[in-house]
């Protein structure tokens, strides 16, 4: 049965015709699939579908978005983030044609209080176990690489954690739109995440930010955090993940406004 795939020209450039057509036709695409986007389950039979392709220095990956969520695209990453956060992990071997998960970063913004000052924050949790690029298995690698970074571990949130330099958190005309790390060798900085949208954050966090000049981001591994509808919700998840040892932060300056 024929998908109701979105295949923007850009998206048929990179994978040329005969293989845009192919998914258009329903042979190479997926019935079922968790949304890149809002990570909620789709179905290309049912609901219409964006084509969103990654594209890293040397690798290319393909996946699916709600055409409400995203529309069909070609978004340009490091290829640390293809082979670390958009990493793909094995399927059942059972269904034909299964497109592999892929773990991307989930990130929050909120508000969080220590010593009696509030602090704009960032919650970053992969939705799924992120392994060292190179390697298989089924480990999680993803706090020992950020702290190779230079995060800190913690035990509890009772002070601001140290500023790593190199780092930014980038806003742009009010917007969330990328996490920043230090290019190789002293070049320009590259983004770790960026917001397939820009994202939207409170007038309470974007003051904070301005205020501080600099933001908190923590992380911690899949399953620690959880999607949390308030503040004081997140903060019990983020003080429950560093008593258990499975958080680490640090103090990111602001660039942009």
């Amino acid at each position: 049965m024929p998908r109701m795939l979105d295949v923007s020209d850009a998206v048929r450039a990179e994978i040329g015709d005969e293989e845009a057509d192919r998914l258009l036709a329903g042979e190479n695409a997926p019935g079922s699939y968790d949304c890149t986007s809002c990570r909620t389950p789709g179905d290309s039979e049912q609901e219409r579908t964006s084509t969103v392709l990654f594209i890293g220095e040397e690798t290319a990956v393909l996946a699916f978005a709600h055409a409400t969520c995203l529309p069909s695209q070609v978004v340009q990453v490091t290829e640390e983030q293809l082979q670390g956060a958009v990493r793909s992990i094995a399927t059942e071997e059972s269904t034909a044609g299964a497109v592999p998960e892929q773990a991307v970063l989930g990130v929050t913004s909120g508000l969080v209080l220590i010593a009696g000052e509030l602090h704009p924050a960032l919650v970053v949790e992969p939705t799924a176990p992120i392994v060292r690029p190179g390697t298989t298995g089924a480990g999680d690698d993803f706090l020992p690489l950020l702290i190779e970074q230079g995060f800190m571990p913690l035990t509890a949130i009772e002070s601001v954690p140290p500023v790593l330099h190199g780092w930014s958190v980038l806003l742009a005309m009010g917007q969330l739109h990328a996490v920043l790390q230090p290019g190789t060798n002293g070049g320009q900085p590259v983004a770790w995440w960026q917001a397939h949208l820009p994202l939207q954050v409170t007038e309470g966090w974007r003051a904070a930010a301005n205020k501080h000049q600099q933001v908190l981001m923590f992380a911690a591994p899949v399953g620690s955090i959880g999607r949390q509808p308030r503040e004081d919700l997140l903060r019990g998840a983020l003080d429950k993940a560093a008593a258990n040892g499975k958080l680490v932060a640090a103090t990111l300056p602001l660039a942009g406004t």
